[in-house]
């Protein structure tokens, strides 16, 4: 399944790539629509674990982590980090497709454009 997130009059659309294009609109199959995006991944390694709507991917990682901490892999629990808000749809489509992206993401996290923002021309003097 190739999926790929775009963001259309204000909310992130997470497409199936790898189902045809419809006829009528020229869209492939919506898997989600969303306000926001949540990632969850390995801090250390950067692997992607699940990544959706916010309320869904909290409530994941907080089971995941509780179960982690009973089975006694401390380190593993609290290696996985959710990022959450209006991420910049490429970065989130990096996340998806390369290996290991996600961490490379967190470090820049600071830095990164707000996901929704228009970019305006600039106008000429």
């Amino acid at each position: 399944m190739a999926l790929q997130y775009q963001l259309k009059e204000g909310s992130y659309h997470l497409y199936d790539m790898s189902t045809p294009a419809s006829r009528l609109t020229g869209e492939h199959r919506l898997r989600l629509k969303t306000d926001t995006v949540a990632i969850a991944f390995d801090v250390r390694t950067g692997m992607l674990h699940e990544h959706g709507s916010p309320a869904r991917i909290h409530s994941w990682a907080s089971g995941t982590r509780r179960r982690l901490r009973a089975a006694g892999a401390l380190d593993s629990a609290n290696d996985i980090v959710v990022v959450s808000g209006p991420l910049p749809v490429d970065e989130i489509n990096k996340c998806l497709q390369i290996s290991g992206y996600c961490r490379r993401m967190f470090s820049r996290l600071a830095t990164l454009p707000h996901g929704k923002r228009i970019e305006r021309p600039q106008a000429a003097h």
